[in-house]
């Protein structure tokens, strides 16, 4: 488990069957996992929009006496590294958070059974949707672009409304067997939706998030987190990024006919003059 603020926390997360409030707060916590040691249980209650006392029950159900005693212990817990970085300016410390989420990534995927599996699930369906919306539509068109080369039939939906359904009934018609998703913060309530009817249209949900407490990990048949950064007015989203890229790598592993593709797109895009390089 990563020593980030945010790796830390997932541990100390794990093995608790969390309500859905305390999940939400949890949830929270990650994405703010640099702060938490210092906020109040009534600005953690504000910043997760839940009450105060869901707050002292969340830290209850974790095995602490209370609020007080469970940010002691992550307070406690900071690394010396988070110290040292408070003699950066601002732009350093959104560059180094990204590289403690980049350093928990790397953790992660010790164990690639995960990645392999969504390999499988992503190489087998044919057409292959891939979804995201919003913040995470720039995540979803660059792993389409790229699938693409290798992937006979994938179908990016990076926009919203109520022909999403429909795209996600046409996709299923035509064979699909998985989805692959990209739920980045703030979730659009249309995401979770769409999800939640993909799985009833039979399909396997692949999903990549900031943290497996998101909101749609519930309709997520396998979530694996990339954490994401908030050190700047905007989130940053290194991490979920190159999980994307591993994915796609795994993908294409099993994809038999895969560098075939690549090499066809090569040459064809050389009797172009596609590329100036």
């Amino acid at each position: 488990m990563s020593d980030s603020p945010a790796g830390r926390l997932q541990a100390l997360f794990e093995g608790h069957r969390l309500t859905p409030t305390q999940r939400r707060i949890a949830h929270c916590m990650v994405r703010r996992a640099a702060d938490v040691p210092f906020l109040s249980s009534v600005e953690l209650a504000e910043l997760a929009g839940v009450s105060q006392p869901s707050v002292t029950r969340f830290a209850v159900a974790l095995g602490f006496d209370g609020y007080p005693a469970l940010r002691r212990h992550l307070r406690e817990s900071v690394p010396v590294a988070a110290e040292e970085r408070a003699e950066h300016n601002e732009y350093q410390q959104a560059v180094l958070g990204e590289i403690e989420n980049l350093q928990h990534l790397a953790e992660l995927l010790a164990d690639p059974s995960p990645v392999e599996r969504a390999g499988r699930l992503l190489a087998a369906s044919r057409p292959l949707p891939v979804l995201g919306l919003r913040a995470a539509s720039s995540q979803a068109r660059g792993f389409a672009y790229f699938a693409g080369k290798v992937h006979p039939d994938v179908r990016l939906l990076d926009e919203g409304g109520s022909m999403l359904d429909d795209r996600l009934d046409a996709a299923v018609r035509a064979g699909a067997t998985a989805l692959l998703c990209f739920a980045l913060p703030r979730h659009p309530r249309e995401v979770v939706d769409a999800l939640a009817y993909a799985r009833t249209a039979g399909l396997a949900v692949v999903t990549v998030a900031e943290s497996a407490f998101a909101p749609v990990a519930a309709h997520s048949d396998l979530l694996i987190p990339a954490a994401v950064g908030t050190g700047l007015a905007f989130d940053t989203a290194c991490a979920p990024m190159l999980l994307g890229r591993v994915l796609l790598e795994a993908m294409a592993d099993e994809l038999p006919d895969a560098q075939a593709r690549l090499e066809e797109f090569d040459v064809k895009a050389a009797a172009r003059g596609l590329f100036v390089d």
